[in-house]
């Protein structure tokens, strides 16, 4: 990512942080197990410590996120009042803290790149968003909106033709894979669980090589999100603090158009939005949620007449 070139990245505030828990409205639907059995980011390794918890939500539940002394990770469900309930499986990965409310059937998804040698690793930070994850992942897996939501940054109109990409599942179902090979990039978006996404991209002057960037949703309700975000990139000029202010400039564009978009959760009926040909890893992407038997962040249908 340091070696490629943006124009017109933003400016903002880089103090942009989520809200705390208690902004959020206490109103959830009970998530079904396709989605309480994933893994969920909470926080950055680097911003847990000792007297300083991470208190947050997951899935409309009380989440609290603290360090012992000696370093270790606990991850506890809360009380609305804050008693602790139950110890949550956690771990630390991709400089980010893991957990799950319920049972994962596989191994948090790999990510060999971090174990590269030259990589450097930029937290970008974290945005709330009211809308639903779907529509979030959806939003990143989108390149039609670029030159409109983003003018000048990676395309401006008249420059609007989305290139053909191809969508493939992994042979076991398990990932979805959008592979967007245009005349000056190779992109390739990934999405190795319902709601998170990575987008591999051509790493300058080295061929195979690609450097990520990549959104981990955390849905505190069914329509509100903390979304966090990284870079992973090769060596490069441009600094960490450059790249940050990239990364969320470009959000915060995004989460104007998420949050007035509606319905917030994508809709089941086929009638309520009408794809068009760029719209065809959207189409895909829900079709593998609801194969997957995922309906937290879906809009039901409504009755026939």
């Amino acid at each position: 990512m340091s070696g490629h070139t943006f124009r017109g990245a933003p400016s903002l505030d880089l103090t942009a942080r989520a809200k705390p828990p208690e902004e959020i409205e206490d109103v959830h639907e009970d998530p079904d197990a396709a989605v309480r059995d994933q893994w969920y980011v909470i926080g950055s390794s680097g911003e847990l410590h000792a007297k300083r918890p991470r208190r947050t939500r997951l899935l409309g539940r009380h989440v609290v996120g603290e360090r012992s002394t000696s370093g270790a990770l606990v991850v506890r469900e809360h009380t609305g009042d804050g008693e602790p309930l139950r110890e949550l499986p956690s771990q630390e990965r991709y400089g980010h803290v893991w957990t799950t409310l319920g049972t994962p059937a596989r191994p948090l998804f790999d990510m060999p790149e971090f174990e590269e040698d030259g990589r450097r690793l930029i937290i970008c930070g974290v945005m709330t968003v009211r809308t639903s994850p779907g529509r979030i992942v959806e939003n990143f897996l989108d390149p039609s909106h670029f030159p409109f939501v983003h003018p000048n940054v990676f395309n401006a109109e008249p420059m609007t033709e989305v290139t053909p990409h191809r969508v493939a599942l992994e042979e076991d179902g398990s990932e979805l894979w959008v592979t967007d090979r245009g005349v000056d990039n190779d992109n390739r978006y990934r999405v190795p669980q319902p709601f998170s996404a990575v987008l591999y991209m051509s790493s300058p002057g080295k061929a195979g090589v690609f450097d990520l960037a990549g959104i981990f949703p955390q849905p505190l309700e069914e329509t509100v999100c903390d979304v966090h975000c990284f870079m992973l990139v090769h060596g490069g000029t441009t600094s960490d603090e450059e790249l940050i202010q990239f990364q969320q400039g470009i959000f915060l564009q995004d989460r104007v158009i998420l949050e007035n978009q509606r319905p917030r959760r994508i809709p089941l009926d086929p009638r309520a939005e009408t794809p068009n040909r760029a719209d065809v890893a959207s189409v895909r992407y829900r079709r593998w949620l609801r194969d997957q038997g995922v309906r937290f962040g879906f809009q039901p249908a409504a009755p026939s007449a």
